[in-house]
């Protein structure tokens, strides 16, 4: 049975990324480092399979080569990053620890092990790479202009992987993928932190005017997507990912609200109130996918409607999800700098 790494398996993209790998009759080691975002709760529908292995363990530890040559993976797919935009705002420490300083630590022990083994490093990024996007959609030449800490720091490890690809001939590919929603997404992030506060009965925080445009994808297509990347990608490539489908803050928060009361009652404070922009809020990211959907065939699946369903379906399903998170995290306001 052929071995894949995922790393930061514990979390929202790369737990779902593990259930597809191992349907697709693939042995997964889920490396993670168990922070604040890393959940048990996202891993319980397989953690008893015959074709799974967790190892807690750090990407900037050199104990990772030692996991590589133990498994000789044919693939790696590298989740693992520090990714909430406001926690970079507020410190940017550990973002540069892990998307900078982990992922050069992962590359240095890659190359070793795909100089003697046959392999491949898919590195998972992001849009928010390409900046404000006022007009039009970036393809995958468009320059990176990073607006937090939290892109900065993405942005630096898509090049650290571009110079490792151009330098030592490794077998690398990144992908710069849209905002993602669905099942076992922390509630740091938009969708899921609505969804809480209705299930809570809460008001609806939206930054600013609402009007921050996002292009969003249902993760198990960014799931699928990778995975064909993993087969049929070309190394040193690019590849955007994402569902050309843009909605503002406000529209998401009045779509969950339309969609929630044909589930249960609302309460009486679940209403949108509109709070202080955070520092250096982009107003717009949108993806020119066609890359992906030329060379590769990749096409979305899911939209948007069926894909809320689902992921509210999945919450009000999973209300005791909520409960294996640390409050704070959910409920305190950060990037207030």
């Amino acid at each position: 049975m052929k071995k894949i790494i995922v790393t930061g398996g514990l979390g929202f993209i790369g737990s779902n990324l593990i259930e597809l790998l191992i349907k697709k009759k693939f042995f997964v080691i889920n490396i993670d480092k168990c922070t604040y975002s890393s959940n048990f709760y996202n891993t319980r529908d397989f953690i008893k399979s015959k074709k799974y292995k967790f190892l807690k363990l750090d990407i900037a530890s050199n104990k990772i080569g030692k996991v590589f040559t133990n498994y000789k993976p044919v693939g790696i797919f590298n989740l693992a990053a520090e990714t909430h935009v406001d926690r970079s705002i507020d410190n940017p420490d550990n973002f540069i620890k892990s998307n900078i300083l982990g992922v050069y630590n992962l590359l240095e022990c890659f190359k070793k092990f795909s100089h003697k083994n046959k392999s491949k490093l898919i590195h998972i990024s992001t849009d928010e790479v390409y900046g404000d996007i006022a007009k039009g959609r970036t393809d995958e030449k468009y320059a990176y202009q990073p607006s937090s800490p939290y892109a900065a720091s993405k942005a630096a490890s898509d090049h650290l992987i571009s110079s490792y690809v151009r330098t030592y001939n490794l077998p690398a590919i990144v992908t710069n993928c849209s905002n993602n929603y669905g099942p076992k997404q922390h509630p740091e992030k938009l969708i899921p932190k609505l969804i809480y506060n209705i299930i809570h009965n809460k008001p609806l925080p939206i930054y600013g005017n609402g009007t921050n445009s996002r292009e969003w994808i249902y993760v198990k297509d960014h799931c699928e997507a990778l995975i064909k990347v993993f087969h049929k990608g070309k190394v040193g490539n690019f590849y955007n990912i994402g569902s050309n489908k843009n909605l503002n803050n406000l529209q998401i928060a009045q779509k969950l609200l339309k969609n929630s009361k044909k589930i249960i009652k609302l309460g009486k404070k679940v209403k949108i109130q509109f709070i202080k922009d955070r520092p250096g809020h982009d107003i717009r990211y949108a993806l020119n996918s066609n890359k992906i959907k030329r060379e590769l065939k990749w096409y979305p699946k899911i939209n948007f409607s069926k894909g809320l369903r689902l992921t509210l379906d999945w919450y009000f399903e999973n209300k005791s999800y909520y409960k294996s998170l640390s409050k704070k995290d959910i409920l305190n306001r950060l990037g207030k700098k």
